[in-house]
Protein backbone atom coordinates (compact mmCIF):
# COMPACT_ATOMS: atom_id res chain seq x y z
CA UNK A 1 0.00 0.00 0.00
CA UNK A 2 1.33 3.49 -0.82
CA UNK A 3 2.42 5.31 2.28
CA UNK A 4 0.80 8.52 3.53
CA UNK A 5 3.89 10.56 2.71
CA UNK A 6 7.51 9.85 1.88
CA UNK A 7 10.06 10.81 4.48
CA UNK A 8 11.76 14.07 3.43
CA UNK A 9 15.43 14.67 4.22
CA UNK A 10 17.40 17.78 3.32
CA UNK A 11 20.99 17.01 4.27
CA UNK A 12 23.52 14.52 2.98
CA UNK A 13 24.08 13.29 6.54
CA UNK A 14 20.40 12.43 6.98
CA UNK A 15 20.23 10.82 3.55
CA UNK A 16 23.22 8.61 4.29
CA UNK A 17 21.90 7.70 7.72
CA UNK A 18 18.62 6.42 6.27
CA UNK A 19 20.21 4.63 3.33
CA UNK A 20 22.80 3.13 5.66
CA UNK A 21 20.08 1.76 7.93
CA UNK A 22 18.31 0.16 4.98
CA UNK A 23 21.50 -1.43 3.70
CA UNK A 24 22.35 -2.71 7.19
CA UNK A 25 18.98 -4.45 7.12
CA UNK A 26 19.84 -6.06 3.79
CA UNK A 27 17.76 -3.80 1.54
CA UNK A 28 18.95 -2.56 -1.84
CA UNK A 29 18.26 1.04 -2.82
CA UNK A 30 17.27 2.69 -6.11
CA UNK A 31 17.80 6.42 -6.70
CA UNK A 32 15.63 8.46 -9.07
CA UNK A 33 17.23 11.90 -9.62
CA UNK A 34 14.73 14.62 -10.63
CA UNK A 35 14.39 18.39 -10.76
CA UNK A 36 10.88 18.23 -9.36
CA UNK A 37 7.71 19.38 -11.15
CA UNK A 38 6.95 15.67 -11.20
CA UNK A 39 4.60 14.09 -13.74
CA UNK A 40 3.58 10.55 -14.66
CA UNK A 41 6.86 10.00 -16.47
CA UNK A 42 8.81 10.51 -13.26
CA UNK A 43 6.49 8.17 -11.39
CA UNK A 44 7.16 5.41 -13.92
CA UNK A 45 10.86 5.79 -13.06
CA UNK A 46 10.06 5.27 -9.37
CA UNK A 47 8.00 2.21 -10.23
CA UNK A 48 10.84 0.81 -12.34
CA UNK A 49 13.19 1.40 -9.42
CA UNK A 50 10.83 -0.57 -7.21
CA UNK A 51 11.25 -3.59 -9.49
CA UNK A 52 15.01 -3.43 -8.88
CA UNK A 53 15.27 -2.57 -5.18
CA UNK A 54 13.15 -2.71 -2.06
CA UNK A 55 13.77 0.96 -1.22
CA UNK A 56 13.44 3.98 -3.51
CA UNK A 57 14.82 7.49 -3.07
CA UNK A 58 13.74 10.39 -5.31
CA UNK A 59 15.91 13.47 -5.25
CA UNK A 60 14.22 16.80 -6.00
CA UNK A 61 16.72 19.53 -6.78
CA UNK A 62 16.62 22.22 -9.47
CA UNK A 63 20.30 22.28 -10.33
CA UNK A 64 21.52 25.83 -11.01
CA UNK A 65 24.76 24.61 -12.56
CA UNK A 66 23.04 23.23 -15.67
CA UNK A 67 21.30 26.51 -16.55
CA UNK A 68 22.96 29.33 -18.49
CA UNK A 69 22.27 32.91 -17.30
CA UNK A 70 19.68 33.44 -20.07
CA UNK A 71 17.80 30.18 -19.40
CA UNK A 72 14.72 29.47 -17.28
CA UNK A 73 16.19 28.59 -13.88
CA UNK A 74 14.03 31.05 -11.93
CA UNK A 75 10.93 30.19 -13.97
CA UNK A 76 11.45 26.43 -13.84
CA UNK A 77 8.29 24.94 -12.25
CA UNK A 78 8.57 24.01 -8.57
CA UNK A 79 6.13 22.52 -6.09
CA UNK A 80 7.61 20.40 -3.33
CA UNK A 81 4.32 19.63 -1.57
CA UNK A 82 2.70 18.41 -4.78
CA UNK A 83 5.83 16.42 -5.65
CA UNK A 84 5.70 14.73 -2.24
CA UNK A 85 2.05 13.78 -2.79
CA UNK A 86 2.85 12.25 -6.16
CA UNK A 87 5.76 10.28 -4.74
CA UNK A 88 3.50 9.04 -1.95
CA UNK A 89 0.98 7.82 -4.52
CA UNK A 90 3.49 5.28 -5.83
CA UNK A 91 4.99 4.39 -2.46
CA UNK A 92 8.38 6.11 -2.80
CA UNK A 93 10.23 5.68 0.49
CA UNK A 94 12.34 8.83 0.71
CA UNK A 95 12.48 12.29 -0.87
CA UNK A 96 15.86 14.03 -0.81
CA UNK A 97 15.26 17.77 -1.19
CA UNK A 98 18.54 19.59 -0.50
CA UNK A 99 19.11 23.32 -0.70
CA UNK A 100 21.58 24.82 -3.15
CA UNK A 101 23.95 25.51 -0.25
CA UNK A 102 23.76 21.86 0.84
CA UNK A 103 24.70 20.69 -2.66
CA UNK A 104 27.24 23.43 -3.37
CA UNK A 105 28.84 24.72 -0.20
CA UNK A 106 30.60 28.10 -0.26
CA UNK A 107 33.85 27.79 -2.17
CA UNK A 108 32.65 24.80 -4.25
CA UNK A 109 35.04 24.67 -7.19
CA UNK A 110 34.90 21.16 -8.71
CA UNK A 111 33.40 20.41 -12.12
CA UNK A 112 33.14 17.15 -14.05
CA UNK A 113 33.40 17.15 -17.83
CA UNK A 114 32.47 14.03 -19.81
CA UNK A 115 33.94 14.72 -23.24
CA UNK A 116 32.98 13.03 -26.48
CA UNK A 117 29.40 11.93 -25.98
CA UNK A 118 28.52 15.28 -24.41
CA UNK A 119 29.93 17.44 -27.24
CA UNK A 120 27.29 17.39 -30.04
CA UNK A 121 23.55 18.18 -29.99
CA UNK A 122 22.65 19.46 -26.50
CA UNK A 123 26.33 20.01 -25.78
CA UNK A 124 26.63 22.33 -28.77
CA UNK A 125 23.31 24.09 -28.16
CA UNK A 126 23.80 24.45 -24.38
CA UNK A 127 27.56 24.33 -23.67
CA UNK A 128 27.17 24.59 -19.89
CA UNK A 129 24.53 21.89 -19.62
CA UNK A 130 26.31 18.54 -19.37
CA UNK A 131 29.04 19.82 -17.09
CA UNK A 132 26.32 20.79 -14.63
CA UNK A 133 24.49 17.50 -15.10
CA UNK A 134 27.60 15.35 -14.70
CA UNK A 135 28.67 17.21 -11.57
CA UNK A 136 25.31 17.03 -9.79
CA UNK A 137 24.64 13.41 -10.78
CA UNK A 138 28.08 12.34 -9.59
CA UNK A 139 27.39 14.06 -6.27
CA UNK A 140 23.95 12.43 -5.93
CA UNK A 141 25.32 8.97 -6.70
CA UNK A 142 28.10 9.40 -4.14
CA UNK A 143 25.78 10.95 -1.56
CA UNK A 144 23.09 8.28 -1.81
CA UNK A 145 25.36 5.27 -2.44
CA UNK A 146 22.42 3.57 -4.17
CA UNK A 147 22.64 0.19 -5.85
CA UNK A 148 20.64 1.41 -8.86
CA UNK A 149 19.90 4.79 -10.42
CA UNK A 150 17.02 5.21 -12.85
CA UNK A 151 17.00 7.67 -15.76
CA UNK A 152 14.52 8.11 -18.59
CA UNK A 153 15.38 7.69 -22.26
CA UNK A 154 13.58 10.97 -23.00
CA UNK A 155 16.83 12.73 -22.08
CA UNK A 156 18.76 10.26 -24.20
CA UNK A 157 22.06 12.11 -24.55
CA UNK A 158 22.04 12.79 -20.81
CA UNK A 159 21.57 9.05 -20.23
CA UNK A 160 24.62 8.25 -22.38
CA UNK A 161 26.69 10.89 -20.58
CA UNK A 162 25.77 9.40 -17.21
CA UNK A 163 26.58 5.87 -18.35
CA UNK A 164 30.02 7.06 -19.46
CA UNK A 165 30.51 8.96 -16.19
CA UNK A 166 29.73 5.88 -14.11
CA UNK A 167 31.94 3.65 -16.24
CA UNK A 168 34.90 6.01 -16.27
CA UNK A 169 34.82 6.76 -12.53
CA UNK A 170 34.11 3.15 -11.47
CA UNK A 171 31.08 4.23 -9.48
CA UNK A 172 29.42 1.20 -7.82
CA UNK A 173 25.92 1.74 -9.18
CA UNK A 174 23.91 0.18 -12.02
CA UNK A 175 22.29 2.69 -14.37
CA UNK A 176 18.79 1.62 -15.36
CA UNK A 177 17.16 3.23 -18.40
CA UNK A 178 13.39 3.65 -18.70
CA UNK A 179 11.43 4.06 -21.95
CA UNK A 180 10.02 7.52 -22.63
CA UNK A 181 6.55 8.03 -21.15
CA UNK A 182 4.19 9.63 -23.67
CA UNK A 183 0.74 11.19 -23.89
CA UNK A 184 -1.94 9.55 -26.02
CA UNK A 185 -0.91 11.65 -29.04
CA UNK A 186 2.71 10.57 -28.63
CA UNK A 187 4.20 13.73 -27.12
CA UNK A 188 6.90 12.89 -24.57
CA UNK A 189 5.90 13.84 -21.04
CA UNK A 190 7.95 16.79 -19.80
CA UNK A 191 7.75 19.40 -17.07
CA UNK A 192 8.19 22.03 -19.77
CA UNK A 193 4.97 20.95 -21.53
CA UNK A 194 3.21 23.10 -18.92
CA UNK A 195 4.57 26.16 -20.73
CA UNK A 196 2.67 25.34 -23.95
CA UNK A 197 -0.52 27.18 -24.85
CA UNK A 198 -3.52 25.09 -25.91
CA UNK A 199 -2.75 25.76 -29.58
CA UNK A 200 0.94 24.98 -29.14
CA UNK A 201 0.09 21.76 -27.35
CA UNK A 202 -1.84 20.59 -30.44
CA UNK A 203 1.06 21.50 -32.73
CA UNK A 204 3.51 19.69 -30.42
CA UNK A 205 2.07 16.32 -31.41
CA UNK A 206 3.83 16.76 -34.76
CA UNK A 207 7.19 16.25 -33.04
CA UNK A 208 6.94 12.49 -32.30
CA UNK A 209 5.06 11.95 -35.58
CA UNK A 210 7.95 13.54 -37.49
CA UNK A 211 10.52 11.43 -35.67
CA UNK A 212 8.64 8.23 -36.40
CA UNK A 213 8.42 9.08 -40.10
CA UNK A 214 12.12 9.86 -40.34
CA UNK A 215 13.10 6.74 -38.42
CA UNK A 216 10.90 4.59 -40.65
CA UNK A 217 12.32 6.11 -43.82
CA UNK A 218 15.87 5.30 -42.73
CA UNK A 219 14.93 1.82 -41.51
CA UNK A 220 13.53 1.13 -44.97
CA UNK A 221 16.84 2.03 -46.60
CA UNK A 222 16.49 5.77 -47.11
CA UNK A 223 19.37 8.20 -46.85
CA UNK A 224 20.04 9.74 -43.46
CA UNK A 225 20.62 13.26 -44.81
CA UNK A 226 17.33 13.18 -46.71
CA UNK A 227 15.39 11.95 -43.67
CA UNK A 228 16.92 14.68 -41.50
CA UNK A 229 16.07 17.39 -44.05
CA UNK A 230 12.53 16.10 -44.48
CA UNK A 231 12.05 16.06 -40.71
CA UNK A 232 13.12 19.68 -40.35
CA UNK A 233 10.83 20.71 -43.20
CA UNK A 234 7.90 18.88 -41.60
CA UNK A 235 8.43 20.55 -38.23
CA UNK A 236 8.64 23.99 -39.80
CA UNK A 237 5.44 23.33 -41.75
CA UNK A 238 3.69 22.21 -38.55
CA UNK A 239 4.45 25.52 -36.85
CA UNK A 240 7.73 24.97 -35.01
CA UNK A 241 10.23 27.81 -34.94
CA UNK A 242 13.96 27.39 -34.47
CA UNK A 243 15.21 23.81 -34.76
CA UNK A 244 18.42 23.44 -32.76
CA UNK A 245 19.03 20.01 -34.24
CA UNK A 246 17.36 17.01 -35.83
CA UNK A 247 20.09 14.42 -36.25
CA UNK A 248 20.38 10.67 -36.66
CA UNK A 249 23.34 9.51 -34.60
CA UNK A 250 25.02 6.29 -33.50
CA UNK A 251 23.04 5.14 -30.50
CA UNK A 252 25.78 4.69 -27.90
CA UNK A 253 28.42 7.38 -28.54
CA UNK A 254 26.25 9.76 -30.63
CA UNK A 255 28.80 9.99 -33.42
CA UNK A 256 27.50 11.25 -36.75
CA UNK A 257 25.99 8.76 -39.18
CA UNK A 258 25.28 9.12 -42.88
CA UNK A 259 24.87 10.88 -45.17
CA UNK A 260 23.79 7.68 -46.88
CA UNK A 261 21.81 4.68 -45.63
CA UNK A 262 22.32 3.54 -42.05
CA UNK A 263 23.47 0.04 -42.94
CA UNK A 264 24.09 -2.17 -39.90
CA UNK A 265 24.57 0.71 -37.47
CA UNK A 266 22.32 1.12 -34.44
CA UNK A 267 20.91 4.61 -34.68
CA UNK A 268 18.99 7.18 -32.67
CA UNK A 269 17.17 10.21 -34.01
CA UNK A 270 17.29 13.18 -31.65
CA UNK A 271 15.59 16.56 -31.91
CA UNK A 272 15.39 19.88 -30.08
CA UNK A 273 12.95 22.42 -31.47
CA UNK A 274 11.22 25.56 -30.27
CA UNK A 275 7.47 26.02 -30.13
CA UNK A 276 6.81 29.60 -29.11
CA UNK A 277 8.98 30.17 -26.04
CA UNK A 278 9.19 26.47 -25.16
CA UNK A 279 12.06 24.21 -26.17
CA UNK A 280 11.02 20.58 -26.66
CA UNK A 281 13.35 17.59 -27.01
CA UNK A 282 12.65 14.00 -28.01
CA UNK A 283 14.31 10.96 -29.53
CA UNK A 284 13.55 7.52 -30.94
CA UNK A 285 15.44 4.40 -31.98
CA UNK A 286 16.33 4.04 -35.67
CA UNK A 287 16.90 0.75 -37.46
Amino acid sequence: MPQASPTIVRTVADLRAQVGAWKAAGDQVALIPTMGALHEGHLTLVELGQTKARRTVASVFVNPKQFAPHEDFDAYPRGEAVDAEKLASVGCDLMFAPSADEMYAPGFSTAINVSGVSDPLEGAARPQFFGGVATVVAKLLIQCQADYAVFGEKDYQQLQVIKRLVQDLDLPVEIVSAPTARSEDGLALSSRNAYLSAQERQIAAALPKTLRAAAQAVAEGGRIDEAEAAGKTALAAAGFGQIDYLDIREASDLSKLGPGPIGDARGRILVAAWLGKTRLIDNMAVG
